[in-house]
């Protein structure tokens, strides 16, 4: 019997528990270890923080989808990772032994990098459900008395998908509301132009998404750096392409949303061999960690490097679509370990988002992710808020009921009409 060990329950772990118990004997263990007793569809955070989703409607438990798996659920927290003795501790104390090691944690949040920045300090977020419940809250007071909003995201991020959709989707509410003539909005980015992603680019994404900008009559700033924020003001610092400083600018805001750099969870930071100096997992192709074979990486917890150097330090992002690819990979490459034989699965680290503004919204393709691309294809239109509306039912149904399948090859790419791209791809 082999033993299998997932940290974490989100886009990348439950699929790859849902997974790796299609691929595993019937006399394999696998043990999914997470903080959270819910699966959380996180692209839906956005509806969340205006109001238009409640949280319910877009978590399930995970205890009863993993029980009529046969997947045992420990409800807690990782408190080290230790590879060189094939093993993890919990909360509580508690040791657990492992064959092999799925790390799909998701990152730690940095906000404590920049002073003021966070639900603790003075800025809201999206990157989880709970941060969106409470950026919901505080809308909800706004929206009694409006002002400037500050929104995007600081240096180091690696996440610009969400930033961008909450902005528009916080401009169509002003509309709906007639409230928009009271709302100066400002883009704030550590990208060097927007659209940019994390990604050089996708498509004309810079050309679509200044368009949707100027046509909104949204002010951004990119090259920027957030030095400090303060109870409704952010001091930011633009530089220019030699990275030196060009201009200051403190802006005043009523509301702000700000996407934080992302690290490494405490567990993992500092473990030789297993981490860059980000605490990101090191993984090959295969999903493997270089140092610690029988160790894997999963999502947004993995290290890659930019795709090219920028004025202010800029990460890449982990779609959906790279994430499923990974965990396909890597549920093949354990089977294949156990079975004697050579991991040779390869994720393929494609980029497939539907980026929702609340009326309309942009798609894009990028295959691969990093340039140069054998597809580089993006398009918007009212049919991209739609897509992702129906994405959404037919993921959470499906987690729901255990199903696990290649949600984003077979469904997205197919929803988007364009399953000739892939097959040229």
């Amino acid at each position: 019997m082999a033993h299998v060990v997932i940290l974490g329950a989100g886009l990348g772990g439950v699929p790859a528990a849902l997974e790796l118990r299609n691929k595993l004997r019937r006399e394999d263990k696998i043990t999914v270890v997470a903080p959270l007793r819910t699966f959380d569809f996180t692209p839906s955070n956005p509806w969340v923080a205006v109001g238009w989703r409640e949280p319910d409607q877009v978590q399930t438990p995970l205890a009863p989808i993993f029980e009529r798996k046969g997947v045992e659920f420990k409800n807690a927290s990782c408190t080290a990772v230790i590879p060189a003795e094939n093993r993890i501790e919990i909360e509580g104390g508690e040791s657990i032994a492992y064959d092999y090691l799925v790390i799909a944690t998701g990152p730690e949040l940095a906000f404590d990098e920049i002073e003021g920045l966070g639900p603790e300090g003075f800025t809201q977020s999206v990157c989880t459900l709970a941060h969106a419940s409470k950026a919901y809250e505080a809308w909800d007071r706004f929206l009694e008395k409006p002002g400037p909003i500050v929104v995007g995201a600081v240096q180091g991020a690696s996440c610009f998908g969400p930033a961008y959709e909450f902005c528009f989707i916080m401009e169509t509410v002003l509309r709906r509301k007639k409230l928009r003539h009271q709302v100066p909005i400002t883009f704030v980015t550590s990208e060097p132009y927007i659209g940019h992603l994390g990604l050089d680019g996708v498509g004309d994404t810079k050309g679509l998404l200044e368009s949707e900008m100027r046509e909104r009559h949204i002010k951004w700033i990119c090259n920027a750096k957030v030095a400090k924020v303060e109870d409704g003001l952010m001091h930011v610092e633009e530089v220019g392409e030699d990275g030196a400083l060009k201009k200051t600018h403190d802006l005043p805001f009523a509301y702000s949303m700000m996407l934080p750099a992302f690290r490494g969870i405490p567990a993992v930071r500092g473990v030789d061999g297993l981490v860059n100096p980000r605490g990101f997992i090191l993984a090959g192709a295969t999903q493997q960690n270089p140092n610690f074979k029988n160790v894997f990486g999963i999502g947004v917890c993995v290290a890659i490097p930019p795709v090219g150097p920028t004025p202010v330090p800029t990460g890449v992002p982990k779609t959906g679509f790279m994430i499923e690819s990974m965990t396909r990979a890597t549920a093949a490459n354990i089977r294949a370990l156990i079975d004697g034989e050579e991991p040779r699965h390869e994720a393929t680290w494609n980029a497939v988002c539907l980026a929702d503004f609340g009326d309309e919204g942009v798609a894009f393709v990028a295959i691969p992710e990093i340039p140069p691309r054998n597809v580089n294809w993006a398009s918007h239109g009212k049919w991209v808020h739609l897509a992702k509306v129906g994405f959404e039912k037919y993921f959470l149904d499906k987690i729901r009921h255990g199903v696990s399948e290649p949600f984003y090859e077979r469904v997205v790419l197919d929803m988007l009409g364009i399953t000739k791209l892939k097959e040229e791809a």
